[in-house]
């Protein structure tokens, strides 16, 4: 394969939230100084006019078909407008009335301290968000909104690319489902879905999927054009495939080729086909879609501003892996159903079983040999991100900056919408992290 086909791919395989934060990614080298890419001011989306005019000039115009919406810094602009780009399946949040989100603004959360991993110097919660890209955050303090910003070219009635976040939606699916007894989290995949019974699937249990603990053959090495992460790219890619095409044209068909290496319940290893397995079971005992699921389950009883939306395959398939685009203060509501338990007020939504056993957490033996060095003592449960912190804080995260960051003790949900320049974790972690648990931190000293 040529390089610059293995770019086009990378850029095409990056925007549908496919990069993961696996141990290669985390153990990737920081760039050198010189290659650093331009500051959060000078990447601005919105002072650097893309897609702006009828029509925009040349040098401005960004398209899905060669890559060009997805190199940086255009992809500042992308990730609040990718259903301009292509095609997507709506995921409705009904008729009714939104749930109301009380203001309580605070003045004194831009000036709390923290010192980033690995460094002597603190930075204030206000320097921090320009360093991490930041397109635009909420924090929920008891129900309340605390603190909301917006950057670049997202508003508050905008959307914007959850990437991976979208796994722990359908994680929590999947953990719904569980504890309703739908499924049933010790029989194999291939029980509900015999198309996987000659796949890696095949004999994995139903949580070694939600937990990522299955021994699968698919590498997210980016830099290897015959990682198995370029044929999942492929096959999810909606545009035509070229003439003499012989691969896989949908996840589905994808799935069914994916091989095993080594044991199931081995050890954790983050792999997104994981996650499209799962919706694929999903659909099948269900009937539905994860966007009709997430909609009818979630979206139309949270309470929800707007509706929110999924990529799609050739065939309309939704991209479980990292599809989902949302409003920031939606996606804030997850959260906060997350943080009390699956209750929306009086309204208990999710099974209260199914919001315990994700935040009780899994294995950190099996989690550490994934090698995180930004997340040491944190474990993986249905596809969320448990630190087992003092604060027994959890996490949904998606490359790029996206986050859910939920932390019971101190009652407070941070929501994040961002487009830094790299797509790892192991970048941006060093001054989120911090802040997060700073901030919490200052909310339980200092609550009104």
């Amino acid at each position: 394969m040529s390089k610059p086909r293995v770019r086009v791919l990378l850029i095409g395989c990056l925007s549908l939230g496919l990069l993961g934060c696996g141990r290669q990614a985390d153990a990737s080298p920081r760039p050198k100084e010189a290659d650093a890419p331009p500051d959060a001011a000078a990447s601005d989306p919105d002072k650097l006019a893309w897609m702006r005019g009828a029509p925009p000039p040349a040098d401005r115009v960004l398209r899905f078909e060669d890559g060009s919406y997805f190199r940086f810094p255009a992809m500042r602009w992308s990730v609040s407008n990718f259903r301009q780009l292509m095609p997507t399946v709506n995921v409705s949040r009904g008729l009714g009335a939104p749930r109301p989100l009380p203001r309580a603004l605070r003045e004194d959360i831009d000036a709390v301290r923290f010192t980033p991993i690995g460094s002597e110097t603190s930075m204030t919660w206000g320097e921090s968000l320009a360093v991490n890209y930041t397109d635009g955050i909420v924090v929920l303090h008891r129900g309340r909104i605390v603190y909301e910003r917006y950057f670049g070219v997202l508003r508050e009635d905008g959307q914007h690319g959850c990437m991976s976040v979208t796994k722990s939606f359908v994680g929590t699916l999947g953990a719904v489902l569980v504890a309703e007894g739908t499924l049933d989290p010790d029989k194999r995949v291939r029980e509900y879905v015999p198309e996987l019974a000659g796949s890696a699937f095949g004999d994995a249990t139903i949580r070694q999927v939600l937990d990522m603990t299955t021994g699968l053959a698919f590498s997210e090495d980016y830099s290897d054009p015959n990682a198995e992460i370029w044929a999942h790219a492929r096959a999810g890619n909606p545009l035509p495939k070229p003439k003499g095409f012989t691969g896989p044209r949908t996840y589905f068909e994808f799935l069914q080729t994916v091989k095993k290496q080594g044991e199931h319940g081995a050890a954790f290893a983050y792999k997104t086909a994981n996650t499209d397995a799962l919706a694929w079971v999903l659909a099948r005992v269900t009937g539905q879609s994860v966007a009709e699921l997430v909609s009818r389950r979630i979206w139309r009883r949270l309470g929800a501003e707007q509706d929110a939306y999924f990529s799609v395959d050739s065939i309309g398939t939704p991209f479980a892996g990292g599809g989902l685009n949302t409003g920031l203060r939606d996606l804030a509501r997850f959260g906060e159903l997350m943080r009390n338990g699956g209750k929306v007020g009086e309204e208990q939504i999710l099974p209260a079983a199914a919001v315990d056993d994700i935040r009780r957490g899994a294995s950190r033996e099996a989690f550490a040999k994934a090698g995180y060095t930004t997340l040491a003592g944190w474990s993986y449960r249905s596809m969320w991100w448990i630190s087992h912190n003092e604060h027994d804080a959890f996490a949904a995260r998606g490359v790029h900056g996206q986050t859910i960051y939920v932390d019971p003790k101190a009652e407070m949900v941070i929501a994040r919408f961002a487009s830094h320049p790299s797509a790892k974790n192991a970048y941006i972690d060093p001054t989120s992290l911090p802040a997060y648990h700073a901030l919490a931190k200052h909310l339980l000293a200092k609550p009104r």
